[in-house]
């Protein structure tokens, strides 16, 4: 019997148990997705935030087993802080994506989401394009995905042709794209990478399983087109700041997500600039203004 508001190890696949953290929030939906993967020797994917509870879910989950790795898709502290708590309580190697580093070709004069990195993210392993986990009964693969973050990795389960996609894709919402770690050119890059693929379910960070990929994404890519045609036709109306874009073409969303919504039209004008589309009078910026070419 387990006790009132204790976190449960629910298995969704024969190969996949998910944890959902308790940090439910306007951006985090009903909380982080963890994932067990394997049976007998596992990985957990995306560790989510350093909360006794969910730590203490997740070494209840693979009691009797042996904890290979822990998996992180990038560094935002929603996603990857409990993966010290687990190498310490098993020993387990951290691995997945890299530290966050500042982009070095900065474009955009802003703080973007940066801050909310998890600084002090030291993984023992920083897998890149292709690289492997052989848990015996699974195997996962390392697939580059920059755009939310620079450092992002997806990782494949071959066995199931599933991937578990972070905050790339997420099961609940669209994803913010905030410069200048995030980008719009290696979101849209990224996920034209998954429109060659062929896996039959998503996993994210977020949110129910996404079931049919291939119409997802194109779900997805046609959103983000109607989004850069909206901030085309705002430009043509006259609207030359993002406050002015977002407040028409957001209107009747949440205003707590405004803030969000801004960065990813700035995340879009770093794009449209980029093609020589639009115009700034400054460094990229929320407060600058643009202009149509």
């Amino acid at each position: 019997m387990h006790a009132p508001n204790e976190q449960i190890a629910e298995r969704v696949t024969p190969l996949i148990r998910r944890v959902i953290a308790p940090n439910p929030g306007a951006f985090t939906y009903k909380g982080t997705c963890s994932y067990v993967v394997g049976a007998g020797k596992v990985a957990i994917i995306d560790p989510g935030p350093d909360n006794p509870r969910h730590v203490g879910a997740l070494l209840r989950a693979i009691e009797g087993e042996k904890l290979v790795c822990i998996l992180v898709t990038h560094t935002h502290r929603d996603h990857s802080p409990a993966a010290r708590a687990l190498k310490k309580a098993t020993g387990a190697k951290i691995m997945g994506c890299a530290r966050y580093a500042p982009r070095t070709d900065i474009r955009v004069a802003e703080p973007g989401l940066d801050a909310s990195h998890d600084m002090a993210h030291a993984p023992d392993v920083v897998m890149r394009e292709g690289d492997r986990v052989e848990l015996g009964s699974a195997t996962i693969e390392a697939l580059e995905t920059p755009g939310h973050t620079q450092n992002h990795l997806c990782f494949a389960l071959l066995e199931e042709k599933a991937l578990f996609t972070g905050d790339h894709i997420m099961g609940w919402s669209t994803t913010v794209v905030a410069p200048p770690d995030g980008s719009m050119i290696d979101y849209m890059a990224s996920i034209e990478r998954l429109r060659r693929r062929h896996d039959e379910i998503y996993w994210p960070g977020h949110g129910d399983p996404v079931r049919d990929p291939s119409r997802y994404l194109r779900a997805l890519a046609h959103h983000r087109r109607t989004r850069e045609a909206a901030i085309l036709q705002r430009l043509e109306a006259g609207d030359d700041t993002i406050a002015a874009m977002v407040a028409r073409i957001y209107e009747n969303v949440d205003r707590r997500l405004h803030g969000a919504a801004a960065l990813n039209v700035l995340a879009h004008l770093e794009d449209l600039v980029a093609r020589e589309l639009v115009a700034s009078d400054r460094p990229l910026s929320l407060t600058g203004r643009y202009s149509l070419k």
